[in-house]
């Protein structure tokens, strides 16, 4: 019968092993320590053995001066000289990470693709969508009448001296806030398709792009409504004109309302930009042949001057449309990043 030895006798024997190293003057390293351990010594025996062997000891600075300066120039000051002036312990790299080596020093890793910009994740864009949607919705339900009397009176022919119905200074505001609601609504239409289709990238931020895009087509309103005053009024009289105004402010309104759903649509739905252009121009092009109608109606029908009034159409509505065009892929152009 084999006798299984015993682990405590075995132990001691390891540890008296430990015992007896060879006497050295100096402190020995962990090298020399480990050498002299059997080669079955285990990791906590060998953790003991540098524990007892090696002692840590104070550290003392050197207290020589500082040679290593310039021939002829004084001896450099220690940056533990508490009255040395601030210039003297900060640089130009006091907060490099490079120069620290306790600091952080960048990114662990490589870099991943970075998350290419939506409007559906734009917080500042989305808040002015989602504000015009309450606004609209509360405005509509406070001048839902004005809007089908307007509908009405669109397609009603006046005849001699008929009384017409003014709006309030509500619903003044009311078509105001529909205006500037039809500003942002074509301004992001046309973003979105730069953005496809020209280039992606922008010298200045994306809410400067559409800012830009809004202002000028504010601006392109702004002169075709001065435009048609100062027209009108010179070939036309005073009521007329104003029965137009009433009749430009309620389809440029209408317009803001009707691209209003497919802006959101492209940019919270995935609708295809392809689907939503197409449906704009039926939506401009619609309303642009209303716009023919009514001035039709309101300035040449008694005459029957139906020639004349396509060359006044094409004059302030055709070609100012045309211009804002050019305008805005003009300013596309110099905003855009060119590779």
């Amino acid at each position: 019968m084999i006798q299984q030895e015993d682990s405590i006798v075995n132990e001691n024997t390891q540890q008296k092993a430990l015992v007896g190293f060879p006497h050295v003057k100096t402190q020995p390293t962990p090298a020399q320590i480990l050498s002299w351990l059997p080669k079955n010594a285990t990791p906590e025996q060998q953790d003991s053995a540098i524990q007892a062997n090696i002692k840590p000891s104070d550290i003392h600075w050197s207290s020589m001066p500082d040679t290593l300066h310039l021939p002829g120039q004084p001896v450099g000051k220690s940056w533990r000289d508490v009255n040395l002036p601030k210039y003297y312990k900060e640089s130009f790299f006091s907060n490099s990470p490079w120069f620290h080596p306790e600091l952080s020093g960048g990114r662990v890793g490589v870099a991943g693709d970075p998350v290419p910009y939506t409007i559906a994740g734009d917080n500042l864009i989305t808040g002015i969508l989602l504000a015009c949607f309450l606004l609209a919705m509360v405005a509509f339900a406070q001048s839902h009448k004005f809007i089908v009397r307007q509908a009405k009176n669109f397609f009603y022919v006046q005849h001699g001296e008929t009384t017409t119905m003014t709006e309030t200074s509500g619903e003044f505001r009311f078509q105001f806030f529909l205006m500037l609601q039809t500003c942002l609504q074509f301004s992001l239409l046309f973003f979105l398709y730069a953005r496809s289709v020209i280039s992606d990238t922008f010298i200045v931020e994306q809410y400067k792009v559409v800012g830009f895009f809004s202002a000028v087509i504010l601006v392109y309103f702004l002169i075709k409504f001065v435009a048609y005053t100062i027209v009108n009024l010179t070939f036309f009289d005073k009521k007329t004109n104003e029965q137009w105004i009433k009749s430009f402010l309620f389809i440029n309104s209408v317009e803001g309302l009707l691209v209003f759903p497919v802006v959101m649509l492209v940019a919270y739905f995935g609708l295809a930009l392809k689907t939503a252009l197409i449906y704009t121009v039926i939506v401009v092009v619609l309303l642009k042949i209303l716009s023919l109608y009514k001035t039709y109606i309101i300035f040449f029908r008694q005459k029957g001057a139906f020639l004349q009034d396509i060359l006044y159409f094409c004059a302030l509505e055709v070609m100012p449309l045309l211009t804002l065009w050019g305008v805005l892929t003009a300013i596309n152009g110099y905003l855009k990043i060119n590779f």
